[in-house]
């Protein structure tokens, strides 16, 4: 009996626990819970995110800028130190741009109303890698972004030759399969946008502007192996140029929507930390003062008090006086023609805190006086048919960088006239000729680069122009200079084998090992 009662007593307790169970998952469930992600709204951020690292890096290794107080925690690449600081913010397109074009990727692929967005978000992404490999050499490739998607947090580093290469083919497929034919994107933040009724004109403008994209980066990514493989670059050149590049401004891959209440923070530091530390260097400011170059009162001013960027602003070309390479605070006070301290700071041209350096300025990704550029060089070296000639680039890439100004606060109107563009190019040590045909044409690069540090390191590297004497502040560097930025600190202690692995394959985890195509 006392059997029975038991089994029954179980029975009872099976049935109530089936009927408190049943349902149980759907009545758990948030009704207000997100169950699916759009994955257009990830783009715009994505394509923000590019916007990244800061004055002090690139621009301070290529000379046109730099912090001139060494402070210990300010000691960089002025003085050619390896300080995680400095090395590391690219290394957040990980966490930021490429984990969300990664997410876009796995939504997106075998989605028929997505097939643009999915070309897109290729098409950025070999962008974002084209530059972690500029920067650090041997990077997470295969593995990147999939820690969410796939539990792989400790990513391996591919080979950088191996990822250019399969950026090459990922540029080239993307860009082709983006057809008017397939849907508009909206959230696109630079050629996007709503609109009350999509037309067939309106996907067929957006898609153009894609190609565009796709095919100046495939030039850029050309040009890159200009010194280890010629053959190779202008094949890859050829079939950038036939594909259509960037020609005009109006398709410049720019952010413009910044605001009070949505800042470009890449000046940020600057504007509230120290503003007396900063100053553009003397090789540039040489470079534009000596050329008259009308874009240097929008690029570098000098203050009544370098402390405060408020007082009272002088743009005159002739007033202004870069800080000299390989000195700080203390052994600048020995070099001859030194200009003395002013106000709470160096009596040295500071960047322009109304215009370039302002929280508003506008962010350029891909322009057309790059790819003007570029083209100018390809076209002296033989590497395209077809077009117009070097000199025709090279002046219309000068032309198209003075009127990008147009889109910065504080500028007047025009921001360069006409006859002060023609004047410039017709100064004997601008004016195009064809024996210092690559020095000017990556000059002008460089310039152009002022606000874009990633491409003017790298392009700096591969042409070798300008010509710049080393920083000799101490020898970190054996007498050379900074070819390429040190692994974040983190790696080693986060994915330490996988780290070790790459610095194995690159021979070193310093500031002076090369990219592979930057042939030594």
């Amino acid at each position: 009996m006392k059997r029975i009662s038991c089994l029954l007593i179980f029975l009872a307790f099976i049935v109530c626990l089936a009927g408190c169970t049943k349902g149980f998952e759907e009545k758990n469930k948030d009704p207000y819970g997100i169950t699916k992600v759009d994955a257009a709204l990830l783009f715009p951020a994505a394509e923000r995110g590019m916007n990244i690292s800061n004055w002090d890096g690139e621009q301070t290794i290529v000379q046109q800028y730099m912090n001139a107080y060494n402070a210990g925690a300010t000691a960089g690449f002025q003085f050619n130190e390896d300080v995680d600081g400095y090395n590391s913010p690219r290394w957040s397109l990980y966490t930021g741009t490429i984990k969300a074009l990664v997410q876009i990727l796995s939504f997106t692929k075998d989605d028929p109303t997505n097939k643009n967005l999915y070309n897109m978000a290729r098409i950025w992404k070999a962008f974002a890698f084209m530059t972690l490999v500029d920067t650090y050499g041997d990077v997470p490739y295969t593995d990147a972004g999939r820690g969410y998607l796939d539990i792989l947090i400790y990513p391996k580093y591919d080979k950088m030759a191996d990822i250019y290469a399969d950026l090459y083919n990922e540029l080239k497929t993307a860009t082709a399969a983006l057809s008017a034919a397939n849907e508009y994107v909206p959230t696109d933040l630079f050629f996007g946008g709503t609109v009350v009724s999509v037309t067939p004109a309106i996907v067929a403008a957006q898609v153009t502007h894609w190609k565009k994209i796709g095919y100046s980066l495939l030039l850029r990514l050309g040009m890159r192996y200009s010194k280890i493989d010629a053959a190779k670059a202008a094949s890859i050149a050829q079939e950038a140029f036939t594909g259509g590049v960037i020609l005009s401004n109006s398709d410049n891959v720019v952010v413009t929507q910044y605001n009070s209440a949505v800042n470009n923070g890449f000046s940020n530091l600057q504007r509230t930390i120290s503003p007396y530390f900063y100053y553009l260097a003397e090789p540039f400011v040489n470079q534009l003062k000596t050329t008259f170059d009308p874009r240097l009162k929008y690029m570098g001013a000098s203050y009544a008090d370098p402390a405060k960027f408020t007082t009272t602003r002088d743009t005159i070309s002739a007033n202004q006086f870069g800080f000299p390479v390989g000195y700080d605070q203390v052994s600048v006070l020995t070099k001859p023609g030194y200009r003395g301290v002013k106000g709470g700071g160096q009596n040295y041209t500071q960047l322009n805190y109304d215009v370039v350096a302002s929280s508003i300025a506008p962010v350029f990704y891909i322009t057309n006086a790059e790819c003007q550029l570029l083209l100018a060089e390809a076209k002296f070296r033989g590497w395209i048919t077809g077009g117009s000639s070097a000199q025709l680039y090279y002046e219309a890439g000068v032309k198209a960088a003075m009127d990008e100004w147009a889109l910065f606060p504080g500028v007047q109107t025009p921001a360069i006239t006409d006859a002060e563009k023609n004047s410039y190019l017709t100064q004997a040590s601008v004016a195009y000729n064809d024996p210092n045909a690559l020095k000017l044409i990556n000059t002008q690069y460089w310039i152009e680069s002022f606000i874009n540090g990633a491409e003017g390191f790298a392009n700096w590297r591969r042409s070798g122009f300008p010509v710049l004497a080393a920083n000799t502040y101490n020898n970190n560097l054996n007498g050379g200079f900074v070819k390429r930025m040190a692994y974040p600190n983190a790696e080693q202690a986060q994915n330490p084998e996988n780290y070790n692995a790459a610095v194995s394959s690159m021979g070193g985890d310093g500031l002076t090992q090369h990219i592979f195509w930057d042939k030594p």
